[in-house]
Protein backbone atom coordinates (compact mmCIF):
# COMPACT_ATOMS: atom_id res chain seq x y z
CA UNK A 1 0.00 0.00 0.00
CA UNK A 2 1.50 3.54 -1.39
CA UNK A 3 1.11 5.77 1.80
CA UNK A 4 2.13 9.61 1.19
CA UNK A 5 1.73 12.93 3.17
CA UNK A 6 0.07 15.90 0.79
CA UNK A 7 2.52 18.01 -1.54
CA UNK A 8 2.62 20.93 0.64
CA UNK A 9 2.69 20.83 4.38
CA UNK A 10 2.06 24.47 6.00
CA UNK A 11 2.81 23.80 9.52
CA UNK A 12 1.22 26.53 11.31
CA UNK A 13 -2.18 25.24 9.96
CA UNK A 14 -1.51 21.56 11.50
CA UNK A 15 -1.45 20.74 15.60
CA UNK A 16 1.35 19.87 17.53
CA UNK A 17 0.99 16.41 18.40
CA UNK A 18 2.10 15.50 21.97
CA UNK A 19 4.23 12.89 22.96
CA UNK A 20 4.52 13.60 26.87
CA UNK A 21 7.96 14.51 28.52
CA UNK A 22 7.80 17.83 26.64
CA UNK A 23 8.33 16.76 23.38
CA UNK A 24 5.62 17.37 20.45
CA UNK A 25 6.16 16.88 16.52
CA UNK A 26 4.49 18.07 12.88
CA UNK A 27 4.99 15.28 9.82
CA UNK A 28 6.56 17.47 7.52
CA UNK A 29 6.38 14.94 4.25
CA UNK A 30 6.32 11.79 3.93
CA UNK A 31 5.75 8.52 1.48
CA UNK A 32 7.33 4.86 1.76
CA UNK A 33 10.79 5.70 1.56
CA UNK A 34 11.12 8.95 3.31
CA UNK A 35 9.82 11.00 6.07
CA UNK A 36 10.58 14.26 7.51
CA UNK A 37 9.11 15.36 11.19
CA UNK A 38 9.87 18.90 12.58
CA UNK A 39 9.87 17.80 16.27
CA UNK A 40 9.75 20.92 19.58
CA UNK A 41 11.85 19.75 22.89
CA UNK A 42 11.36 21.95 26.10
CA UNK A 43 14.37 22.22 28.26
CA UNK A 44 15.32 18.97 29.96
CA UNK A 45 13.00 16.69 27.72
CA UNK A 46 14.76 13.27 27.28
CA UNK A 47 15.29 11.48 24.04
CA UNK A 48 15.32 7.89 25.99
CA UNK A 49 17.79 5.72 24.76
CA UNK A 50 16.32 3.68 21.60
CA UNK A 51 17.49 1.84 18.22
CA UNK A 52 15.60 1.66 15.24
CA UNK A 53 16.70 -0.08 11.23
CA UNK A 54 16.19 3.63 9.88
CA UNK A 55 19.06 5.52 8.89
CA UNK A 56 18.39 9.09 10.18
CA UNK A 57 19.16 12.72 9.91
CA UNK A 58 18.76 15.51 11.85
CA UNK A 59 19.36 18.84 11.44
CA UNK A 60 19.35 21.64 15.14
CA UNK A 61 16.84 24.24 14.15
CA UNK A 62 17.10 25.75 17.57
CA UNK A 63 18.25 25.34 21.47
CA UNK A 64 20.95 22.88 22.25
CA UNK A 65 21.30 19.04 22.44
CA UNK A 66 23.23 16.77 24.06
CA UNK A 67 23.07 13.50 21.19
CA UNK A 68 25.14 10.30 22.67
CA UNK A 69 24.80 7.81 19.14
CA UNK A 70 26.67 4.13 19.96
CA UNK A 71 28.26 5.43 23.14
CA UNK A 72 29.71 8.81 21.56
CA UNK A 73 28.45 12.12 23.15
CA UNK A 74 28.19 15.28 21.45
CA UNK A 75 26.85 18.51 22.26
CA UNK A 76 24.69 19.90 18.98
CA UNK A 77 23.55 23.60 18.39
CA UNK A 78 21.62 25.31 16.02
CA UNK A 79 22.60 25.32 12.57
CA UNK A 80 24.60 21.38 13.10
CA UNK A 81 23.24 17.80 12.06
CA UNK A 82 23.40 15.04 13.38
CA UNK A 83 23.77 11.36 10.94
CA UNK A 84 22.67 7.90 12.33
CA UNK A 85 23.24 4.74 10.92
CA UNK A 86 20.45 1.99 10.95
CA UNK A 87 20.36 0.26 14.84
CA UNK A 88 22.97 2.28 16.17
CA UNK A 89 21.98 3.06 19.94
CA UNK A 90 21.14 6.96 20.54
CA UNK A 91 19.62 9.19 22.71
CA UNK A 92 19.19 13.35 23.48
CA UNK A 93 18.59 15.30 26.11
CA UNK A 94 17.39 19.04 25.54
CA UNK A 95 19.94 21.83 27.24
CA UNK A 96 17.94 24.79 25.80
CA UNK A 97 14.31 24.50 24.44
CA UNK A 98 15.02 24.06 20.71
CA UNK A 99 13.43 22.42 17.42
CA UNK A 100 14.94 19.65 15.55
CA UNK A 101 14.34 18.25 12.18
CA UNK A 102 14.32 14.73 11.73
CA UNK A 103 14.22 12.40 8.62
CA UNK A 104 13.93 9.11 8.29
CA UNK A 105 14.49 6.10 5.64
CA UNK A 106 12.26 4.56 5.45
CA UNK A 107 9.38 5.95 6.39
CA UNK A 108 8.79 5.53 9.91
CA UNK A 109 5.63 3.44 9.82
CA UNK A 110 5.35 3.01 13.74
CA UNK A 111 5.11 6.87 14.03
CA UNK A 112 1.87 6.76 12.08
CA UNK A 113 0.12 3.83 13.24
CA UNK A 114 0.62 4.94 16.63
CA UNK A 115 2.50 1.89 17.33
CA UNK A 116 6.04 3.32 18.00
CA UNK A 117 7.77 5.64 20.20
CA UNK A 118 7.64 9.40 20.98
CA UNK A 119 11.03 9.91 22.33
CA UNK A 120 10.97 8.48 25.57
CA UNK A 121 9.95 5.55 26.88
CA UNK A 122 9.26 4.23 23.63
CA UNK A 123 8.35 0.89 22.18
CA UNK A 124 11.16 0.01 19.61
CA UNK A 125 14.35 -2.13 20.78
Amino acid sequence: MKRFSEKYITTKELEWEELGGGVSRKFLGYDNQIMMVKVKFEKGALGSPHQHFHTQATYCVSGKFEFEIDGEKKIVEAGDGVYIEPNLLHSAICLEEGMLIDTFSPVREDFLTGDGVSYFGDKES
